[in-house]
Order: structure tokens, then sequence, then C-alpha cells
């Protein structure tokens, strides 16, 4: 009876400890599951906490992106992220699609005179990039028209070159934002290689170069070129802001020196000075151009002119098996070339030239030579001299033409005057030694050895040495391309760069500047004054007349001043 007793109290016991530690274990689960309700709460009131920051501090940064935009563009907002395409033209001036025009035309743009963007490079192509982490570099531009396709914008190479600096990526996007530029007073660039100020007039140049562009910003990369050449110069400092607009403006230029080395710019074309009087000595391979300049003082251009001195080049070869030509140019054309320059010499070996302008008063001013290596490595001595015409050369020609005996013969060989008494003899012997060449036009008496190596051109019927032949056929005869698309043989090509080609360079007589002649001028009116296109298009511009006041063409005003002005 004791032991059921025991049995039913162990029981109970069990029971109710087990009451216990169920009712214990069920109040920690909820106190565990109020703990957690609270901590996701606090946890869900902290994130919309940090979206209502984010969004207030989005919003602050909008509202100050736009208050800047306002005050960059002078209260007008225009910003628009486009695809990027190429298209080749000159200057800074890029094409937006029509949507862009309607826009800033409703946000009054076009009362404000000419427009300028800012373009900001997008990095990561997404729309919603961050405009902070998503662009880098950036440049100003002005608009040239707007004919785009919508969504993109169409950048001429000066503006893609600056803009996509070192990689260009698939599909490039940037921002176009409308700004103000306040108008430019100085600029300082630099060229980023050697031989720019080597250029007759460069400042004119760059002047010219710069008339394609509306503005200019610091770090920007401006190419100027200059016939075939081109030339790169950095922008280093901008006042009165760092982008400006060039625009009807005069601006101060400062055009720093180029800290390039002249021994590590093998393929530019350098002038290096060249002293008269002094030898220079350097080697040229084959194939290349080596460039000197020397200059004619005025003092001594009346002696050449009248006949009494005249400019000699002298070119010393090594004989080492390489051949060298020379090339004379006076400027503005700087770097004389096969097919373009105003002197010339292809002998082989060692060669004097001797410059004789064509016009009496252009003798003064830079002359520009041009080696150029025709055969193999060759090591040369080049010089540059005035010297006098030996006048006594004259009078003993003078002199041996008065004292010729008036009883003379006509030798039937050589065709020289001889004494009548010793006529028979010089037969003799000059049938036995010389030959007369019977090349039409000829007639060259040569030494019988020497008659095998006296060969004439079939085509232009010159006389060389039989070694010479290859050398003039490949100099004189062999097509030439001209880069307006002309082929011809070399005189003729010398003939076409120097008065009809329309990429010859010319000053222009109304600018002043050094620039492309261009085709015929359309007026019959401007032919007949010798006028290229250039100067037919330079000269419609108008001016002022200095004594009426009047506009009147550039072209028309000497014929204005006479007929008006004659009288007074």
């Amino acid at each position: 009876m004791d032991f059921e007793l025991r049995q039913a109290r162990e029981k109970l016991e069990r029971e109710q400890r087990e009451r216990v530690q169920r009712a214990k274990a069920k109040a920690e689960r909820e106190r565990r599951a109020k703990a957690e309700a609270a901590r996701r709460r606090d946890a869900l009131e902290a994130s919309h906490r940090e979206r209502r920051l984010d969004a207030a501090r989005a919003q602050e940064e909008a509202d100050q992106k736009m208050e800047e935009a306002m005050q960059m563009g002078k209260g007008i907002s225009f910003s628009c992220m486009f695809e990027a395409l190429r298209y080749d033209g000159p200057g800074d001036k890029i094409k937006l699609p029509p949507s862009s025009f309607k826009e800033l035309s409703d946000e009054g743009a076009l009362d404000k005179g000419p427009m300028y963007f800012k373009l900001s490079k997008v990095r990561d192509n997404v729309p919603g990039a961050s405009h902070k982490e998503g662009t880098q570099d950036a440049t100003c531009c002005g608009v040239l028209e707007f004919t785009a396709r919508e969504g993109s914008a169409e950048l001429p190479p000066h503006v893609w070159n600056n803009l996509f600096k070192s990689d260009s990526p698939d599909v490039p996007l940037i921002e176009v934002r409308y700004v103000s530029l306040p108008k430019g007073n100085y600029a300082k660039l630099k060229p980023e290689g050697v031989g720019f100020s080597d250029l007759p007039n460069h400042r004119a140049v760059l002047e010219t170069a710069l008339r394609n562009h509306a503005t200019l910003s610091e770090n920007d990369v401006v190419l100027v070129n200059y016939g075939q050449l081109q030339y790169k110069l950095r922008v280093l400092e901008l006042k009165p802001a760092s982008s400006v607009s060039v625009l009807e403006t005069d601006v101060e230029v400062d055009i720093e020196g180029s800290d390039s080395v002249l021994d590590n710019e093998e393929n530019q074309h350098v002038l290096v000075p060249l002293a008269i009087g002094k030898v220079e000595s350097s080697i040229v391979e084959e194939g290349k151009f080596r460039y000197y300049k020397f200059s004619v003082e005025d003092n001594l251009s009346e002696k050449i002119a009248s006949g009494r001195a005249n400019i000699e080049v002298k070119i010393d070869t090594d004989a080492s098996g390489g051949d060298t030509d020379i090339y004379v140019s006076r400027h503005p054309l700087v770097f004389p070339t096969q097919h373009r320059h105003e002197w010339s010499s292809h002998e082989m070996g060692s060669k004097v030239l001797i410059l004789k302008p064509r016009d009496a008063s252009l003798v003064s001013g830079t002359y520009s030579i041009g080696v150029y290596g025709f055969k193999g490595t060759s090591k040369y001595q080049l010089s540059v001299a005035i010297k006098d015409v030996n006048s006594q050369r004259i009078g003993e020609q003078a002199s041996g033409t008065s004292s010729m005996d008036v009883d003379s013969v006509v030798c039937k060989n050589c065709k020289r005057h001889i004494a009548s008494r010793t006529a028979p003899l010089h037969e003799a012997y000059c049938m036995r030694h010389n030959v007369t060449c019977m090349h039409d036009g000829c007639g060259v008496v040569l030494r019988k050895e020497e008659a095998a190596d006296h060969v004439h051109c079939n085509k232009c019927g010159r006389a060389f040495q039989q070694r010479e032949m290859e050398k003039h056929m490949k100099v004189f005869h062999e097509p030439l391309q001209c880069p307006c698309g002309v082929v011809l043989e070399k005189e003729d090509m010398v003939q076409h760069q120097s008065s009809t080609c329309p990429l010859r360079l010319i000053v222009c007589r109304f600018c002043g500047d050094t620039v492309h002649a261009g085709g015929e001028p359309v007026d019959v009116r401007d032919r007949l004054r010798n006028m290229c296109e250039h100067e037919s298009v330079c000269g419609s511009r108008t001016a002022p007349c200095d004594s009426c006041g009047r506009s009147v063409m550039l072209k028309e005003m000497d014929i204005h001043v006479i007929a008006v002005h004659q009288k007074s």
C-alpha cells in the first residue's frame, strides 16, 4: 500500500515539474519573439529613416545641380545624355538632334547669342549612373547645326580627341550641358613637338586655325594644319576662366617653347639654322629629309639682284655608295620636297646649286634647304655662301673673241674656229680622237672613249652619263600623285603645285594668312584679277571706307577709292 502511494506521489511531482518547465520555455519563447519583433521594428524604422535622409540628400543635390546649371547657363537649364558619334569637320562645333533645338528655343537660349555646351564623358554605359562617379574628362564646344539623329550627338575630331583622350568605348555616352562662357582675353599654349616656331608668322597660322573654334578649355589640345603638316598645341592657361569663348574677342596669345628634343624628333619637320659661310655636317637616311634654313639680309639682296653676286649652296657627299638631292625654297614654302620647291639639284655625288631668284625684289628673306637621301645612308657637308661673280672671266672671254684670227676656218668634226695654218693638223687629230654626238639638238664633242657613256633620255632628250640615267628616270619621269588627286611627272608636278593645285599655300592679299589657295573663283572678274578661290571668298568681306565710311567689299576697295575719291 505504501509502495503504491509513493509511486503516485512521484508521478505527480514529475508532472508538476514538466508543467513548470513547459511554462518557463513558453515564456522564454514569447520573450524572444517580442525582442525579435522589436528589433525588426527598429530596423524597419531605421531603414525608413535612412531612405528619407537619402531622398532628402538626393533632392538637395538635384536642387544644387539645378541651381548650378541655372547659374552656368544664366537662367537656362539644359542637360541631356547622348550617344557620341564622330564626323569629319574642322573646329569644335558639334551637331545636336532637332529635339534639342526645340528645348533650347523654349528655354530662350536663342535670344542669348552663341550657344556653348560643356561635354562630360560618362564612364558607365548605364543611363542612371551617378554623375559624380560616372564622369571624368570634360571640354567645352559650340554648336554647328541641329541635324543629328535623335539620342545622339556628332562630335568633330577636335572635341572627340579631347574628350576621349585614352580610350574609346563601344557605346560612348556623354552629358551635354548648356553653359555661358566669358569672352577670353589671354591664352597660353605650348607645342607638343618641335618645328612650329619655324613656320613663318606662326602666330597668324594659329589665329587662322582658331577661327574654326568657338571655345577653348584648359588642357585641351588644338590641332594646327600647315599644308600637309599638323602640329599639336596644348592649352596651358586661360583668362578669365578655365573655359572661355573666342568668338568676337581679342585674345592675347602666349606661345611657350617646346620641351621636345631635336634628336628625339626624327620624324618631325624641323629647320636647323645654317649660318652663311659655315659648314654643317650630318647624315641622312634613304627616303628621308634633313631641313635647314638661312637668311639673306637686305644689305646683300641688292648685290644679288643686280647680278654682282650669287647664292651658292654646296653639298659634299662622302663616296660611300650613298647619294643625296637638294631642294631649296623661299618662305612661305617652308619645307621643300621632290615636287614642291623652287630650285633643285639631282647630280650624283657632290653638287653646287646656284640660286637665281626669279623676282629681283624677292631676294631678301628666309630660305629653306631640304637634303634628301636618294640612295643609302649618306654623310654630307652642307654650306651656303654669297660669292661674287668673276668679272675677269667675262673680260677674258671678250678678249678671246676679239682676238679671234680673221683668217680661220671651221673644223668639220668639232665645228670650232681654227686658224687656217693649223686647220689640217687639227682636223686630223680631231677626227682620230673626237666624235660628235649625232642626237638631234645635241652636237656635243666627246672623246671616243667617252662616247659610249654618253646617252640621251628617250622621253625628254637630255644628255647624261650612263650611270645617271636610272636616277634621272626615277626623279623626272616616275609618276607622282598630288594630294589633290592629279598624277603627273616631276616637272609638270612642280608647275602644277606652284600655280594650279587647289592645296598650294599662298599668302592671302586680304587677310594676310597662309592658306590653301583653292580652285578657280566662280566670278569671272576675280579670275581676271588673278585671284584664287580663297581670295575671292575672303575679299567678299566688307569693310568701311576710310574716306566716306561706306561698307565696301575688300576686293572692290581699290576701284571704289579710284572711282569715288580720286578727285578728293
